[in-house]
């Protein structure tokens, strides 16, 4: 029941309905247009688009790695050589000399050899400065770069001065216990890659174990999983990239190697001597062809090794993954 004592604040009769006319019922009318989409802002982010890095990327690689390479002078014609033919017949018996080959064996086999002992040790290092805290660990930790800081000649000077047979603080040990000759010898050349090696595992592999929770081996634990089961199925699959990539950079580096060796190796040809030695020989006989062509094999079999670790990681990664 309405009760008409109240008084009309408003000023107008809300009770009574508005008569229904053409133009409210037009005003009414349900309209059939679909509301606009809504057009969301274009993404915009910190770094540069696609196309800007795919483009400094070629240009970089291109600049550093591509045009370099491509302007070894191989195949040009010289005052000794007047004919491309004379070029490529003299750059294949320079590069496939017995010479050649057993400095490729020797420096190819022993980066190698110490790029997997970097990768054992390495490893073992990189967990211990990760999982535990012990007095003069930051000192450790800054050791392991002193190979990155030291120069490669004082490196070798220095190893040279260490494992030489007389005065050598453990060279003359060895010899005298066990009659081993270090330095002079090809376990020099072993020893000069793997102290320069050793840096590239360890930096590479401390961060993944860094990001690598406990939890995850103490759940592993708590599953009835052993200690070997727990680093073959748990921490070696996360660290497994990692570590390869750490031993192929100590596996390049080493390859590349001039610096420390020369000081720690006799240089004897088809004994100690390594390619990049050979190359500096070619040069000092002003065989700029010859040290070109030897320089070409070294890069085409160090490009094929990478090409098939990178080729043979990838396919794990798809068997784990499937």
């Amino acid at each position: 029941m309405r009760d008409d004592s109240l008084p009309n604040v408003l000023g107008v009769n809300a009770v009574e309905p508005m008569p229904e006319t053409s133009e409210t019922r037009d005003v009414l009318k349900p309209t059939s247009l679909s509301p606009e989409p809504v057009r969301r802002p274009k993404q915009r982010r910190i770094l540069p688009g696609f196309r800007l890095t795919l483009g400094f990327t070629l240009f970089y690689l291109s600049a550093i790695v591509l045009i370099p390479a491509l302007f070894l002078k191989t195949v040009t014609p010289t005052a000794d050589y007047p004919s491309v033919s004379q070029v490529v017949q003299h750059v294949y018996s320079v590069a496939t000399s017995a010479r050649a080959l057993h400095s490729y064996q020797l420096s190819f086999g022993i980066s190698f050899a110490a790029a997997l002992i970097n990768g054992v040790f390495g490893f073992i290092a990189a967990w211990a400065l990760t999982r535990y805290r012990f007095p003069g660990r930051k000192f450790i930790d800054a050791l392991v770069d002193l190979p990155f800081a030291m120069p490669t000649s004082v490196a070798g000077l220095a190893l040279t001065q260490v494992f030489a047979n007389n005065g050598g603080y453990i060279g003359q040990l060895l010899y005298n216990w066990f009659g081993w000759k270090i330095a002079y010898t090809s376990w020099g050349i072993l020893v000069a890659l793997t102290f320069i090696g050793f840096p590239f595992v360890v930096r590479t592999i401390q961060p993944v174990l860094a990001a690598l929770a406990v939890e995850v081996e103490e759940a592993a634990a708590c599953l009835g999983a052993n200690r070997w089961q727990t680093f073959g199925r748990v921490i070696l699959p996360a660290v497994r990239p990692a570590l390869l990539t750490g031993v192929m950079l100590a596996f390049g580096r080493g390859v590349g190697e001039y610096g420390s060796i020369v000081f720690i190796s006799s240089m004897i040809p088809n004994s100690t001597e390594i390619t990049p030695q050979l190359i500096i020989i070619k040069l000092e006989e002003f065989d700029y062809t010859g040290a070109a062509g030897i320089g070409v094999a070294m890069l085409v079999m160090s490009f094929a090794i990478v090409a098939t670790v990178n080729l043979l990681q990838h396919l794990a990664d798809r068997r784990r993954n499937a």
